[in-house]
Parts: C-alpha cells; structure tokens; sequence
C-alpha cells in the first residue's frame, strides 16, 4: 500500500480533516473532497455527458449518470442475482437479505443501513436544514429533497412513459409503474398477498397482528397506520386542506381531491384486464372484478372468514368500519347531521349527497347528454339509456333491466309480494314509492308544488312530468312515427298504437285494451260508477279528467287557444280536432268506402251509413236514430218542446216548423 493512501485511510479513526473550504469552513480528510466540494460555490461542473449533455461536478457523478443511457448494472447481489449501477446501491440493498443496520444514532439510538441516512436523521435533532432553494428560501434536511423540491419552479418532472402522468421524485415514479407492471415484489409470509412497497407489507401485517399503534389523544380511537391518523384529527379541527382549483370545494386527504378531481376531467385510470371497463376509482374496480371471479373483496382467502362481527346480531363484516356503521342499526345513533334542515344520517357520504338536494350541486355530468346528477350512481343508470345496456336478468320472464332496483320490484310481479303495507286502510304494495302516494289519499297531503301555476302533486314525477306542459319539453319520441311525449310511460302506451298489442283486459266483457288506466275507466260502464262529482251541480263522472273539462262550463274557462284563429277551447283534444279545419289533415279513414275525416268520432259515425246501425232509442216511441243530437230533437216532439227561437220575432217553435215560419215572413 502507497504511504499517502494510507496516511489517507488513517484519518477515518482519527477523524482528522485537514483540508479546509475557505468559503463555508467546512472540512475534508482528502484534498480530492475539497476540489469536489468547492464546485458547489463555484457552480462549476466540468464533466459532460456526451449523449445528453448533463454536466457534473464530479467524475464518479458523470460515470454513474452515463449507465443510465447504456443499462449497464456492473453490481451483482449474490443472494438473489439482482444489479445494479452503483456500488452503494448493491451495499445498501445487501441489508435487506442480512437485515443490518450499522450506523446507530447516538441520541436516539435508532439505527440505519447507510451513513447517509444516519446523516441526515441527525439533523432531526441539530434542527440543521442546510439545503436551501435559492429561488423561494425553504429549507431542507437533504441534497435531494432539494432537488426535488426545485422541480416545483423548474416545471421539470419525471414521467410515466405508459401513461404520461408526472413526478416530483424519480423513486415516486419507480413506484408508479408496477402499477402498469403489476409487479409485487413484497410478500407476506402469513397469508402469501403480494405488494408493490415494502412498507404496505409492514402495514398489512397489522391486519393479523391487530396492532393499532397510532392513537388519537381527542378521542382515544387507535389506527393502522399514521396517516389514518393524521386524517382522522382533521374531523376534530375541522381542517380541510386540500383545495379543488376548478369549482372551490375543499378535502381533508388528497386521495379525496384526486378523486374528486375526476368527476371535471372524466378521467378513469383503473382499467378492468376481463372485459376493458374504465372506473375512476380503484376500490370500485376492485368490487366489480369480483362479479368475474366470484371472490367477496376484503374477505380471508383462505378461510372465507370476515373478521369483524356484530355481537348484537351476530352479523359479519370484512371490514372495521362497515361493522361500526352497522351498529347504528341497533343504537338508532345518526352521526351526520344536515346543517339546513337538521336531518340526521348514519353515514358521512349519505349526508354529503342530501345536503346538495339544498345546494342543488350535481356535480356528475353525463357526457353524451351533458345531463347532470347528484349521485355518481344516478349518472352510471342514466348511461345506459344510451347504450342500451340491461345487466340485470330476470330470471322467470327473462326481461332484462338497465338497474337492479328496478329487477328487484319487477320479480314481484311474479312473486305477488307486496312487502309495504298501509297502517290506516291494510291495503299493500309492491313498491315504498308506491305506498308513499298511497297514503297521500288518506292525508291529501300534495307535497310537490309547481314554481309556475301553482298546482300540486303528491309525486315528484307527477310534478316533472307536469312541468313540461309550461316549457314545451317532450323528451320522449317514438322512433316509430316520430311524435313526442311529456313521460315515457305515455310513449310506451302510444308504440302500441303501432304493434296493436293490447295486454290489459276487462273480466267482465274480455275487451282488450292498450293501458292498464283503460281498463279501469271502462269497467265503470258495468258497474256504472261515477266517482268524481261536481261540488257545483252535484253531476258524475267516471273519470277525473271529465270533471276537469266539465267545470270549465260554470267557470267558463277555455284555456285551449287556437294559434292561427284565435277561437278557445274547453278541451286540448277539441283544439287539436279544430286546428285539422285550418290544415285540412283528415287522418282517419272509413275502411269500407275509404273517406277521410279530421276526428275519430266521425268515422265511428259515419260507418252507421254502411252498417245502419241506430244506437240510440226513444223510450217513448221506440224509434231509433244513428245520432244522438237526432234523439234529442225527436224527443221535444213528445215533449211538446219548441226549443228553436225565431231571432226576428222571438216566438219558439220545433225545427221543422220554424222553418216554415221563416218562409212566410214579410
């Protein structure tokens, strides 16, 4: 050995440092270190990279850096074959197989694997931030959380070359892509799950240990992990520092923020390998790959168990904080109060989503329709109105359905259960929803009032669907023939104009009609009941909207304008039959003789020509007549009746007679 080298390796335990910087005063045992160490002041870096041009201040740094370009890894682990570029890296990653850690603290006594890492722990306690950002002045206990850090002003982030998504730390993005890998290097060796970080094994392995180490000192409630905790305090401080720089709402954790985030950009980065369907968030990716491979998520794979049982009702849980909220079940506890209207929930998300029946916020938004919603589930039903998607199958009739909800009240059908009972009148429904309006008849309650005309309704639909008549809105159209509808239900009975299907019958007379209300309205012709009365004239109706048009006689309403004339109407169908004399359109046709007419009724009428039908008898004389207006003025023959008024003379007379007196007029 050289004498210098080892005048040089003497001062390791002498711990001389004879060369000193004459600009910071900090010294070096070898000259080397001191030339190396001044480039620092001097921002000198005299070793270029000769394929990217980066600049070094050190050799050693210019030699590292270029194995980067060419992949050369000259260090091999003997104990699992794995290289890499640098020396340090293969000492440090050794201690993973010999679990050592010879550099001890000796304040604290904590112990690492590098030096460097014991270096930089010391200034834990030195309270010595000795890396500063020259362009903002903060300060940092290591080189390299500078460096980072510099990327914040530089703009200058590493990047994910799958995904194009950035990183402060090169490490951070090292992380990143197992998850495009999926590579899970750590295992752990209770139960064999795989991970992508080593400290997510040391946290899994709580899960059988049931170690809980981090404690709240407001509540005394123990978490997992440190983090947890962290975010846990928030709900005392009421801390939410995460902010969302497009619409303002804030975040106690940024997982939060990120999350949210995608319901503006639409992103969905968790793609499902089975059959390609996106999800913005990995844990709903999770429960729906469990429809493919029948698993339960959070569920022990060896044994089926889930850990965490109800000790009121014996019921189990895969997770803690499912069983927590179950219990309020039992204890009636409702936590989450609305700060509005003082409603109390069980869980934080179902308060979350009332309060924006309040705000009105609908922040997920459809976009094909650009439709928008409160629930991010009400958005996921919606969309498959447009793609037509009917996952769910009922297994008795095979009709499929775009929700579960609605296979579920569907089966019903089948089943005859009617689970919602009335507690005033016993009657029963198949349907919540349904005995709601229900018991709107025993109160007359009609809670749902219309911001335009006033009118209330004991439905919420009842009141959309009402709205419409004020803006115009017919979203429903028949594909068939084009023409519109206020609510789909009006276009489901309208199509069987088209196919002719005629599902609901009468019990009495086996006639067939088109709508279930049909039905109903008809059989009061056996019966002869007249259930809605005129509380001005006391006369009956077997329909309600009979009524409605009968009172506009002694209210002398005509709310049905003709456009083109002017003249009103009682009746929108009245209005749509006279607004044919404007247009000439004559829809309906006699099948025997072909001649066109602009009403239904005349055709029925008309056919009496072809069949001499006479429907209506004088229970007088017994005479028939193919017109009812005909029946009437026969009967004021009987009745001595002169029910038509000379406008010349005022005197009365029958039809036929004031024709004559007409005649023989000066």
């Amino acid at each position: 050995m050289r004498k210098d080298i080892l005048t040089t390796h003497r001062r390791i335990h002498t711990g001389e440092k004879p060369y000193q910087c004459d600009m910071c005063s900090k010294s070096f045992a070898k000259s080397t270190n001191l030339t190396d160490h001044k480039r620092i002041h001097t921002g000198e870096k005299p070793y270029h990279c000769d394929i990217c041009g980066k600049s070094f201040n050190q050799n050693n740094q210019l030699i590292k850096h270029i194995r980067i370009h060419t992949g050369e890894k000259p260090y091999h682990c003997d104990s699992c074959d794995k290289s890499f570029s640098r020396n340090d890296e293969l000492t440090t990653h050794r201690y993973i197989h010999t679990g050592e850690k010879p550099y001890r603290c000796n304040i604290c006594r904590k112990s690492f694997p590098q030096n460097s890492a014991l270096t930089i722990h010391k200034r834990i306690h030195v309270g010595e931030s000795r890396y500063i950002c020259d362009i903002c002045g903060k300060s940092f206990l290591r080189k390299d959380s500078l460096r980072h850090h510099k990327h914040i002003h530089t703009g200058e982030n590493p990047y994910c070359d799958i995904c194009g998504k950035s990183f402060i730390r090169n490490d951070a993005l090292h992380l990143h892509k197992r998850i495009h890998t999926g590579e899970k290097p750590y295992h752990c060796d209770v139960c064999g799950k795989s991970f992508s970080q080593r400290p997510a094994v040391t946290v899994h392995k709580r899960v059988h240990t049931r170690e809980t180490p981090y404690h709240c000192d407001i509540c005394g409630k123990s978490f997992t992990w440190s983090n947890h905790l962290k975010t846990h305090t928030r709900i005392h401080t009421g801390e939410k520092p995460y902010h969302c720089d497009i619409c303002g709402k804030s975040f106690s954790q940024s997982t939060a923020l990120t999350a949210h985030k995608r319901v503006h950009t639409g992103e969905k980065p968790y793609h499902c390998d089975i059959c390609g369907k996106s999800f913005s968030n990995r844990k709903v990716l999770s429960t729906h790959k469990c429809i493919y491979t029948g698993e339960k998520s959070h569920q022990c794979n060896i044994c089926g168990e889930k850990p965490y049982h109800c000790d009121i009702c014996g019921k189990t849980f895969s997770r803690k904080d499912e069983l927590t909220i179950h219990k309020r079940v039992h204890t009636g506890e409702k936590p989450y109060q609305c700060d509005i209207c003082g409603q109390s929930f069980t869980r934080k998300d179902i308060l979350t989503t009332h309060r924006r029946i309040h705000t009105g916020e609908k922040p997920y938004q459809c976009d094909m329709c650009s439709k928008s919603f409160s629930k991010s589930t009400n958005l996921t039903d919606h969309k498959r109105i447009h793609t037509g998607e009917r996952p769910y199958h009922c297994d008795f009739c095979g009709k499929s359905f775009n929700q579960n909800n609605q296979l579920i009240k569907h089966k019903r059908i089948h089943t005859g259960e009617k689970p919602y009972h009335c507690d005033v009148c016993d009657k029963s429904f198949s349907r919540n929803d349904e005995l709601t309006t229900h018991k709107h008849i025993h109160t007359g309650e009609k809670p749902y009032r219309c911001d335009i005309c006033g009118k209330s309704f004991p439905q919420n639909s009842a009141l959309t669907g009402h709205k419409r008549i004020h803006t115009g809105e017919k979203p429903f159209p028949c594909d068939i023939c084009g023409k519109a509808f206020v609510q789909s239900s009006d276009l489901k009975g309208h199509k069987r104009i088209h196919t002719g299907e005629k599902p609901y019958h009468c019990d009495i007379c086996g006639k067939a009609f088109s709508q279930s209300p049909a039905v109903t309205v008809h059989k009061r012709i056996h019966t002869r009941e007249k259930p809605y009365h005129c509380d001005i004239c006391g006369k009956s109706f077997p329909r309600s909207n009979s009524l409605t048009d009968h009172k506009r006689i002694h209210t002398g309403e005509k709310p049905f304008h003709c456009d083109i004339c002017g003249k009103a109407f009682i009746r929108s169908n009245d209005l749509k039959g006279h607004k044919r004399i404007h247009t000439g359109e004559k829809p309906y046709h006699c099948d025997i003789c072909g001649k066109s007419f602009s009403q239904r009724t005349a055709v029925t009428v008309h056919k009496r020509v072809h069949t001499r039908e006479r429907p209506y008898h004088c229970d007088i004389c017994g005479k028939s007549f193919s017109y009812s207006n005909l029946l009437t003025k026969h009967k004021c023959i009987h009745m001595g009746e002169k029910s038509y008024q000379c406008d010349l003379c005022s005197k009365s007379f029958s039809q036929h007679d004031l024709a004559v007196h007409v005649c023989i007029l000066p």
